[in-house]
């Protein structure tokens, strides 16, 4: 007998009940823009996350849709110091009852991998990395944030090492994983030794729209936070006093950058998201100086027909096509950026807008969201499918019976 059925997705789909879990929401940024797309897969969600201080004019795709947060949302003035209850994180993960839900998708950089699920339940997880600070970049981590060594150090390391292990642990609990680079599904493989799924993170392109005139000076924009290097280029262009640079964003570390800054670099901190975009078009090149699992703003940059000046290393190889729409350079340090802006200035005629821009629009927003279905739907009929397949018995699969 056959027992392959036909699945009628679309009546499944609305069917399901489908919870999201997403590490946390304290702003909108990239991990966030797949939550929204998430949403828009799955409009019947539910969310369930640590903490919620986003407000809902910067992420309207959050409006009327049930939220529930953890019992650390409660704690008094939380959101100045959420990221002091890491300890606390793994245990709050787990206290979300998601008995009721046919399909967990978990959005995950740090804990969200680690809800507790049942086996009649399908679990896939849109991993944005392993946590970077309990794995490979613990000593990064703890480098820059004056924790090397001393009394606090080796705390946060015992802190780090019981992480490390719960993190191992609770990756069993996910029935499939999806990379969002080839480089995050080589972290994945290498910390929990599971195979993934690659699917690029979505840009919304439409925002952006293509500018072939380009202006005299460079760009840069991040959180101001030590992985994501903005010192590093700041510095640079300390050497090179005859070239602008423009710098946006805010961070624990944006007074030292602002320190930093000689008279040709602009530290302009936070601004609106139409600012940010309009400098984007205008520069003659975005440089990105962190290594980075995927990396949204070269894309972006690319959407706009900017060529990137990027790090060679993490999701950047994957999305910067060097000497075509950007150029990558070696080694996180002044000289090598210096080189690549060197090359860059010689040839800089040699990149063209719109094949840059065409390039961009391999990551749009459609792709994710039909990739993404495709996945999941792939692994709901594979459980729709086995689950009406005849057990085996004594270890010997569909014997049929024998005459006596």
């Amino acid at each position: 007998m056959n027992n392959t059925r036909r699945f009628d997705t679309k009546r499944r789909d609305s069917q399901l009940k489908v919870a999201i879990v997403h590490d946390w929401l304290p702003l909108v940024g990239g991990a966030e823009r797949v939550l929204e797309q998430l949403l828009e897969i799955y409009p019947q969600a539910d969310i369930f996350t640590l903490f919620d201080f986003v407000s809902r004019n910067d992420a309207p795709f959050l409006a009327n849709k049930n939220v529930t947060t953890s019992f650390l949302q409660k704690f008094p003035k939380v959101k100045k110091y959420y990221r002091n209850l890491l300890p606390l994180f793994p245990y709050a993960i787990e206290q979300f009852d998601l008995r009721h839900y046919d399909l967990i998708l978990s959005s995950s950089s740090a804990v969200a991998n680690g809800v507790i699920t049942s086996p009649d339940q399908l679990h896939v997880c849109y991993c944005h990395s392993p946590m970077r600070y309990a794995w490979d970049l613990q000593a990064h981590y703890l480098k820059h944030t004056g924790l090397s060594s001393g009394v606090r150090s080796v705390f946060i390391r015992y802190v780090l090492h019981k992480l490390r292990i719960w993190d191992v642990v609770s990756s069993n609990r996910v029935d499939s994983f999806i990379a969002n680079s080839h480089y995050i599904a080589e972290r994945i493989k290498k910390t929990y030794r599971r195979e993934s799924t690659v699917i690029n993170p979505p840009v919304n392109i439409s925002r952006f729209q293509l500018q072939t005139e380009k202006e005299e000076f460079y760009f840069a924009a991040s959180r101001q936070v030590p992985y994501k290097r903005i010192d590093l280029i700041v510095e640079a262009f300390k050497h090179m006093p005859d070239k602008k640079l423009i710098v946006l964003g805010d961070g624990p570390e944006h007074k030292k950058i602002k320190a930093l800054a000689s008279p040709n670099v602009q530290i302009l901190g936070y601004q609106p998201d139409a600012v940010m975009v309009d400098y984007m078009r205008r520069a003659k090149a975005f440089i990105f100086a962190a290594q980075e699992d995927f990396g949204i703003l070269p894309v972006e940059a690319q959407a706009c027909g900017t060529p990137v000046i990027a790090y060679g290393r993490g999701g950047a190889r994957e999305t910067v096509l060097d000497k075509r729409t950007g150029l990558l350079f070696d080694e996180q340090t002044v000289p090598s950026l210096l080189s690549a802006i060197e090359r860059f200035e010689r040839l800089q005629e040699k990149f063209n807008s719109s094949d840059i821009r065409r390039h961009a629009m391999s990551f749009s927003n459609d792709r994710f969201r039909a990739d993404i279905k495709h996945h999941i739907d792939y692994q709901l009929n594979e459980r729709e499918r086995t689950k009406f397949r005849p057990k085996a018995l004594d270890g010997v699969e569909n014997i049929p019976n024998q005459p006596r």
